[in-house]
């Protein structure tokens, strides 16, 4: 018996924007629901529910350009959008009073989403997750990163993951060669970023790559560093820039984060760790930082930290107390590794061991009276007490390659699913022909190529110094569907995706970490998205 056959609509861009306006209008009304209410703590599961519909909504936006470049494209870019506003409707259902609309307020778009998610439709465009359409120069940063992520990440992926090996360091060095950690740091700073639109594209579609073949042994390799340089462009003198950026871009110098702690994660106006000013081995001015830091991954490895510590006294300033200090350190053993100072420093770093995401290696690292020169502090005087707001610069442009990272996960989880269904015959047919898998597929294809699509927009406005939102959206909106994607992926696999020889369990472990780290979904969706869409509702800035 082979699947059924009928004739795919064209598809109904017209239709798709209508939908979304319609979509748009109901979280417009919750926003304003919210507004109402003063605060978005009033009511956490609408401002939850709202703050990824509203990166749903602007998700599907990112689309209507790409749906218009062909038929497939549009017919994905109608499936995509289909399943927003029908997503939506689950959120509002019996719930109207609280978003502030009448049961009917997406009745306009039944018509298109019962075209577009009829499951024959879905079944129809299996196997066709539709082409990227990427500048001549940015297909050659494609194929550049691909063929290195198949030739020398792939091969070593699984030893990496299923050993909780370290990754080999040809590897960062022949990416270092290849320019990877200087995509979006300024040519002026010995980077490859020519002040243009499309700055970040080189360091979102090098990622994606990367990660296709491996989250942790090289898709993650430049998110710290992307990080820290964003903080030190936001505050750093023009001596520190001219001292760190190039040797960040060059990857002469690799960095792990310290910001959160135990008892402090992303609520980081409480921490405990301090920097208190103490003269060095030469009686040079500086700071000893003294407390535990968790979750540094990399810290073995990097050669130097980025350290979110307390330098006022005064604990009533909360995130205004806070600066970022640059620490240098020798490089450590990934097993554990304890670092000592002329004069009494410490640093000790516990590795804490994790289902997935294996081979970064992340810790617990404590300090006793590490001490660090005066002129590591980010911005020096002008830059105490505004540790916080560099950290936050560094985060969003973080939030954006995170973002790169899932659709590379997800791309390699759709991939293997695609070539197993081929070849996987259960009662006497392969799963490929099987309608369930293959409307899966489709649905997987539209949720990566949006994403996708998204992620190239964010970056474009983040190239302008826009986009901080979008950063949490797009961020928000691809780790949670990631989840669903490398899932399905791994349920396309039956009892084979359970096993660890077959990749798709290393997707699906690596994805649960996305929605938690750079910022916890909640975190992001309530205190970000949520608030700032209420701030704008209320006329604040």
């Amino acid at each position: 018996m082979s699947p059924e056959v009928i004739s795919t609509p064209e598809p109904q861009i017209e239709d798709a924007v209508a939908a979304l306006d319609a979509a748009a209008n109901v979280v417009d009304s919750a926003i304003a629901e919210l507004a109402a209410h003063g605060s978005v703590d009033a009511d956490q599961v609408l401002a939850y529910d709202l703050g990824h519909a509203a990166a749903a909504v602007e998700t599907g936006r990112s689309m209507i350009d790409y749906g218009a470049k062909g038929t497939l494209e549009g017919q994905l870019t109608c499936v995509f959008v289909a399943d927003v506003v029908a997503d939506l409707g689950a959120k509002i259902w019996g719930r109207e009073t609280s978003w502030g609309v009448q049961p009917d307020a997406l009745d306009g778009a039944r018509n298109f989403v019962a075209t577009w998610r009829d499951p024959a439709v879905l079944a129809s465009l299996a196997y066709q997750d539709g082409p990227r359409h990427l500048d001549p120069e940015f297909e050659l940063v494609e194929e550049t990163f691909k063929r290195f992520a198949a030739e020398k990440v792939a091969p070593q992926a699984e030893h990496i993951h299923r050993d909780n090996a370290d990754i080999p360091e040809d590897m960062i060095s022949g990416l270092a060669e290849m320019g990877l950690f200087g995509l979006s740091i300024p040519e002026e700073h010995g980077g490859f970023a020519a002040g243009g639109p499309g700055d970040y594209y080189g360091m979102i579609i090098a990622t994606e790559e990367l990660s296709k073949a491996s989250l942790c042994a090289a898709g993650s390799l430049i998110t710290r560093p992307e990080i820290l340089a964003r903080a030190i462009e936001a505050g750093g003198t023009d001596d520190q820039k001219a001292k760190w950026l190039p040797q960040l871009a060059s990857g002469d110098k690799l960095n792990c984060i310290a910001v959160t702690e135990p008892d402090y994660g992303s609520d980081v106006a409480g921490i405990k760790v301090t920097a208190t000013e103490a003269a060095g081995p030469n009686g040079e001015p500086g700071f000893q930082i003294t407390g535990v830091k968790t979750w540094c991954t990399f810290a073995a490895r990097a050669d130097v930290m980025m350290v979110l510590a307390r330098t006022e006294e005064d604990r009533s300033l909360g995130h205004r107390g806070l600066s970022i200090l640059i620490v240098e350190k020798d490089r450590g053993d990934s097993h554990g590794f304890v670092l000592t100072q002329e004069g009494g420093g410490t640093m000790e770093g516990r590795p804490i061991d994790t289902i997935g995401y294996r081979g970064m290696h992340s810790y617990e690292v404590a300090f006793d009276s590490w001490w660090v020169p005066a002129e590591n502090l980010i911005g020096m005087d002008r830059g105490r007490g505004r540790g916080f707001y560099f950290q936050m610069a560094g985060f969003e442009n973080g939030r954006i390659q995170t973002a790169a990272r899932a659709v590379g996960v997800m791309q390699a989880a759709y991939e293997a699913a695609k070539e197993y269904a081929e070849n996987r015959v259960v009662f006497g047919r392969p799963i490929a022909d099987y309608q369930l898998t293959r409307a899966k597929l489709t649905r997987m294809a539209a949720i990566i190529q949006a994403s996708r699509q998204f992620s190239y927009q964010v970056g474009t406005m983040m190239a302008k110094g826009e986009g901080k939102m979008e950063a949490s959206m797009i961020k928000a909106f691809v780790c949670k569907a990631s989840e669903w994607v490398t899932r399905e992926a791994m349920q396309i696999h039956g009892g084979m995706g359970y096993a660890e020889e077959y990749d798709v369990s290393r997707y699906f472990v690596d994805a649960r970490v996305l929605s938690i780290f750079e910022g916890a979904d909640e975190t992001l969706t309530l205190k970000v998205i949520a608030r700032t869409l209420v701030k704008q509702a209320q006329g604040e800035n």
